[in-house]
């Protein structure tokens, strides 16, 4: 077992450079089965989750190598099998797109339930109800979910609310269906377009993805693409948050500066310096910054994945803010740690109250999923004296050498066994 310890206090300057976006990642590797060809996906993040979904491919036949540590080979023309139960399958909550890759080119699949960060009720029913829509037979039982369909065809499907991991799958699946599919109500962030792109570079005929309606017109077959991941979205507003809290000048780099609006907006807002170039945002920091209230929406609005992040920020801000969270019903879990650090936070239901302490005081916390865990990390960087994060874990399913990078920039943190 493996700790972070950080010793806060100091400002961060200098540059530090975004990887490949885990969560477009996480749905393209397994899109990549679905080519009857070589498919070449560059600019993948060096994570666990990366490196959990290669395993999962080369043990359902694929021949999966790493060329280098941030490319992945994937040859799907051998004999391919369409069971996934394997213990990779259960630890990471993006190995249900298997489902629709499979069902999409061999109509059948024999997937295991989805693990992942338990930060609330995440079921997978919109997706079951897409891939019925599509003409395909699901059963779930003893913890797998069994496909089968002796043909998909297209039809209009609306979805009851909006998910990013349900649009995706029903796109995976619906790209090979006969005719044509229109979802409705579809989700609309970066990692969806990127997933249709690629799709799309294999022979695939999607249109409208970044919007509320996607419209697929099913093909026969998908050949072999190279394919290079956009940027970290959320990686690249964990730096922006860590570089507006712990103070400083720090430029992040290789990133999609629209990608980053409605973070920039607030940040703005709070007092933070913000300068956009075309591939880069410079974050400039001084003094005690202004509170502020936030609410995590669907993309364009505030990321469900930074609202960890922003309100270690916020505990450290003057007055009081007030952050609601409207995706999930149970993220605030890592309030807890937060509170041993000396944050001033109550939580009623999916609304968190934040009264702004002038100072954290460095303790021994715990990551309760990936982005708390960077939550803790954040603080950890502003508070007096040592802070300790144990079950790193998930840090790092999605962070690349998160200490390396903070530690360029200035910062004193390092890994060490516990």
């Amino acid at each position: 077992m493996e700790k972070l310890v950080i010793t806060g206090g100091k400002h961060l300057n200098g540059e530090v450079f975004i990887s490949g976006a885990k969560n477009a990642a996480v749905a393209i590797i397994p899109a990549a089965i679905m080519a009857d060809g070589i498919c070449i996906i560059d600019n993948l993040p060096n994570i666990e989750d990366v490196a959990s979904l290669s395993s999962t491919l080369s043990k359902m036949g694929a021949v999966c190598e790493n060329t280098d540590k941030h490319t992945l080979r994937v040859d799907s023309t051998g004999d391919i099998t369409t069971y996934a139960a394997f213990e990779e399958v259960k630890r990471i909550r993006a190995s249900y797109y298997l489902l629709g890759a499979l069902l999409g080119r061999y109509k059948k699949a024999e997937v295991a339930l989805p693990g992942g960060c338990n930060f609330g009720t995440r079921p997978i029913d919109l997706h079951l109800k897409g891939f019925r829509l599509l003409g395909a037979d699901v059963r779930v039982s003893n913890g797998t979910v069994s496909l089968n369909a002796d043909r998909l065809v297209g039809t209009q499907i609306y979805m009851d609310q909006v998910s990013v991991g349900a649009t995706i799958n029903i796109m995976l699946a619906a790209s090979m269906a006969e005719g044509t599919t229109i979802i409705e109500n579809a989700a609309k962030e970066p990692h969806v377009v990127d997933t249709a792109n690629f799709l799309n570079l294999m022979g695939a005929n999607i249109k409208g993805a970044g919007t509320d309606v996607i419209r697929i017109r099913g093909v026969e077959k998908l050949h072999g693409a190279e394919y290079t991941i956009i940027p970290d979205q959320i990686e690249a507003g964990t730096y922006m948050i860590a570089a507006a809290m712990a103070g400083g000048d720090v430029t992040v780099r290789n990133i999609i500066p629209k990608h980053m609006d409605s973070l920039t907006a607030k940040l703005a807002e709070m007092g933070v310096k913000i300068t956009k170039d075309d591939d880069s945002i410079r974050v400039i920091a001084e003094g005690r910054l202004e509170g502020a209230n936030i609410k995590t929406m669907s993309y364009p609005g505030f990321p469900t994945d930074l609202q960890p992040q922003m309100t270690a920020l916020l505990s450290a801000c003057s007055g009081i803010s007030v952050v609601t969270e409207n995706v999930w019903d149970n993220r605030y879990q890592y309030v807890d740690e937060l509170r041993q650090l000396g944050a001033r936070i109550t939580v009623e239901g999916r609304v968190a109250m934040i009264e702004g302490v002038e100072r954290l005081k460095g303790a021994k916390v715990s990551a309760t999923d990936l982005r708390a865990g960077a939550a803790m990390v954040v603080a950890g960087l502003f508070a007096d004296g040592v802070t300790e994060i144990d079950n790193i874990k998930y840090i790092d399913r999605g962070y690349e050498e998160i200490e390396e990078k903070l530690s360029k920039i200035g910062a004193s943190i390092k890994r060490v066994e516990c």
